[in-house]
């Protein structure tokens, strides 16, 4: 990298089960002059512009286009978008930062789920030939990656309630679920409803800056030290669902092992994937993870993963954490990862 690059402010929505009484535009416009304010800028100072979305949960082609609404299309724009969660979206305007075009990034995503069955729209992820015409949905395909972790004697139905009953002892103000939630019945054996993360609504934004910049924006930036993605196979029958090679292999060049981290910040849907996670990334019990609940306490789908990278920073922000570690998830059961390591200056 020629760059330092760092993530200056983070904003995000409350989370709620629904916001049906609000239009991609309204319920994106708030964080978006949120973000801003934090840091002083307005619209015209940002070099580029990348956001993560899904038309599949918005059920319109090319419905990223009404978001920009809320940006402010004139004067124009350097813009680009993912159809993907905005953790990607970050990982463009990162490399767009790298180049020396721009020297600061507006990144944004945002999801509504309420309107529609979340569980069937995430089988179009699926392999189209093989998976999909099954209709298996995305707690099904959970449940059949928890239960080869019980299989594999790597975890138990109490472990997993205590992940999920941690995740939700959270202070996080914008989490949509907070303190006891019962474990339920199972939704699908040998998950239950507890294990499953909220359906639900929010959007989220960040800034990133380049080197003096980032300074002159924020007291203490969250340096981007490293950040990578990598994807399994697409289809499940040849993949071990009790690991992630490619959250190891994307760790491993993002220099998560170099030395260790003080929180990690992990996008885990499901109270399974974080026993995945966890020993991918070889994390140990001296590392504070999720301490904003995680994508137990909340889920948007499309904004979730932006938004552990969000936390990771924010808590470099505060002063609460020196080195942290961000990662998303897209796709069945951590079919594809990205992991981001960020740093403070030292105090």
């Amino acid at each position: 990298m020629t760059r330092d690059i760092a993530v200056v402010a983070f904003a995000q929505t409350d989370h709620r089960r629904t916001t049906e009484d609000l239009s991609e535009v309204e319920l994106l416009m708030p964080v978006l002059h949120d973000v801003l304010d934090r840091t002083g800028l307005k619209t015209t100072d940002i070099g580029f512009t990348c956001s993560g979305s899904s038309d599949y949960l918005a059920g319109r082609a090319f419905s990223f286009t009404l978001a920009l609404d809320g940006v402010g299309a004139w004067p124009p724009i350097s813009e680009s978008h993912v159809e993907m969660d905005g953790a990607w979206a970050l990982y463009e305007a990162w490399t767009k930062l790298l180049t020396g075009d721009a020297d600061t990034a507006l990144v944004y995503s945002y999801g509504k789920s309420s309107p529609g069955s979340l569980r069937d729209v995430l089988t179009r992820q699926l392999d189209p030939y093989y998976v999909a015409p099954l209709w298996p949905d995305s707690v099904a395909l959970a449940a059949l990656q928890a239960q080869a972790l019980i299989d594999a004697h790597e975890t138990d139905e109490r472990e997993l309630a205590t992940i999920a009953a941690r995740s939700r002892t959270t202070d996080n103000p914008h989490a949509q679920l907070r303190g006891p939630v019962p474990q339920g019945d199972y939704l699908v054996r040998p998950l239950r409803t507890g294990d499953c993360p909220p359906i639900g609504d929010g959007a989220a934004a960040v800034i990133l800056a380049a080197g003096e910049r980032a300074r002159d924006l924020c007291a203490r930036p969250a340096w981007i030290r490293g950040i990578d993605h990598r994807i399994e196979a697409h289809s499940l029958g040849v993949r071990d669902l009790t690991d992630s090679p490619s959250t190891r292999l994307a760790a491993e060049r993002a220099g998560v092992f170099e030395r260790p981290v003080d929180t990690a910040e992990l996008h885990a849907p499901f109270t399974a994937q974080e026993v995945v996670l966890r020993k991918a990334l070889r994390l140990d019990d001296s590392v504070r993870v999720n301490p904003s609940g995680g994508a137990l306490a909340a889920n948007p789908v499309m904004a979730a993963g932006l938004i552990r990278i969000g936390e990771a920073a924010a808590g470099i922000h505060r002063g609460d954490c020196d080195r942290a570690l961000g990662h998303a998830t897209s796709g069945p059961c951590l079919q594809q990862n990205l992991v981001a390591v960020l740093e403070g200056d030292p105090r």
